[in-house]
């Protein structure tokens, strides 16, 4: 799919960028979260599950990758996606992941995982603010669909 040199330059941009999510005041710019996103996730070519964890003003705290799959699925489990999110005492999040595909088109599933980690994270008062399916050419956003 992507070549090494392909794949360096991705991950000096998704640097670029993570540098700047980190000094935004506040993560108000969907496009910014997209852009970083895209440049993390893309280019892998199996699946990965990952969250932005926001303190309660929005501003980022950390990026992790908390599951890897294969080429179709990643299991997702959501006491462990409670579990770093207490560590990190974050007050939100932004879930993602990727679709090695390329085709960032949420599937039932995506649909289904996200609805239990929103009520898993809402029992511990921390708000899923949305999920980003990362594809090849293109970031498909829950909230921007109006299913959060």
């Amino acid at each position: 799919m992507f070549s090494v040199e392909e794949k360096r330059i991705l991950a000096q941009a998704a640097e670029i960028i993570r540098s700047k999510l980190i000094y935004t005041p506040a993560l108000t710019n969907p496009d910014l979260v997209r852009e970083f996103l895209q440049n993390q996730l893309a280019a892998r070519e199996h699946e990965v599950f990952a969250m932005l964890l926001l303190d309660s003003q929005h501003r980022l705290i950390q990026f992790v990758e908390l599951f890897r799959g294969t080429l179709d699925a990643a299991s997702v489990y959501p006491r462990e996606v409670v579990k770093e999110v207490m560590q990190y005492n974050a007050a939100a999040v932004i879930l993602a992941h990727n679709h090695p595909s390329g085709i960032s088109e949420p599937s039932q599933a995506d649909r289904r995982i996200t609805e239990r980690l929103s009520k898993a994270l809402a029992t511990v008062d921390v708000a899923v603010l949305d999920h980003f399916v990362v594809g090849h050419d293109s970031v498909t956003s829950f909230a921007e669909r109006g299913w959060l």
